[in-house]
């Protein structure tokens, strides 16, 4: 049987691995440029997935995952002291927080009643929830990033090469 936590770890290694390869295509000003005014720019969706992480997967399996001091309105604020260095260093903080809770993690705990705003569900839900959270999110950066830097490299099969992808694939 699989083991269900590698493979989630595993997922949310791969898509903090994408976004940041996207984001390495974008200067400090792409970073920051809203596409139209009610879309998000990277920066903030960057700092959204940080106070998301930190807020859910702090004392993850004993306190509600929405802590009383998150501040979600202002994840989507950019502030006066929030330079990209500042926003990727509380990026780093949250992936942090959310890896060494992952690997405190027993598979017995898979099944214990944790709380998201008031919501009963089973670690294991959090998880997938979780996941499903950030692949959301990092779809929205990988599109942004082809939006703004069209020239940027593809991270998955670019489009019209599916068949020379197979012919690699296949031969190795």
């Amino acid at each position: 049987m699989p083991d269900y936590l590698s493979d989630i770890k595993h997922e949310f290694l791969r898509y903090k691995s994408l976004i940041e390869k996207a984001m390495t295509s974008l200067s400090d000003e792409a970073f920051f440029l809203r596409p139209g005014p009610e879309v998000n720019p990277v920066a903030l969706i960057v700092k959204h997935i940080a106070g998301n992480f930190a807020s859910r997967w702090t004392d993850f399996l004993t306190s509600d995952g929405e802590k009383p001091d998150r501040n979600r309105d202002g994840e989507f604020v950019i502030l006066e002291g929030d330079s990209r260095e500042r926003l990727m260093a509380a990026w780093e903080r949250g992936w942090s927080i959310l890896f060494q809770t992952l690997d405190s993690l027993e598979p017995s705990d898979l099944d214990r009643t944790i709380t998201i705003r008031g919501e009963s569900q089973t670690a294991s839900q959090a998880l997938l929830r979780s996941v499903a959270h950030t692949s959301y999110h990092a779809g929205q950066i990988l599109y942004l990033v082809r939006l703004l830097k069209p020239d940027s490299p593809w991270l998955t099969i670019a489009p019209g090469k599916s068949a020379e992808f197979q012919a690699a694939y296949r031969k190795s």
